[in-house]
């Protein structure tokens, strides 16, 4: 069960989600932090990106916050 570091940044103009060098990730997001609309794009997001399912991803810490810990079951 890989865990990820991310860091998000919401408002952008379309959503992606890139690696840097020290292993962590930044995602960039459309959708504003409101009514947890950021939280489930950063979900399906990751999803996407790793090919599993939604519900394999979860957040386990920050999802308040814009630094999140993603828990991932494959």
């Amino acid at each position: 069960m890989p865990i990820l570091q991310i860091k998000v940044r919401t408002g952008a103009r379309s959503s992606v989600l890139e690696q840097c060098a020290d292993g962590s990730f930044v995602a960039k997001l459309k959708a504003q932090p409101v009514d947890g609309k950021a939280n489930a794009e950063l979900i399906k997001l990751v999803a996407d990106r790793l090919g599993v399912s939604k519900s394999s991803v979860s957040i386990k810490l920050g999802a308040s916050a814009r630094l999140k810990l993603i828990s991932v079951n494959e």
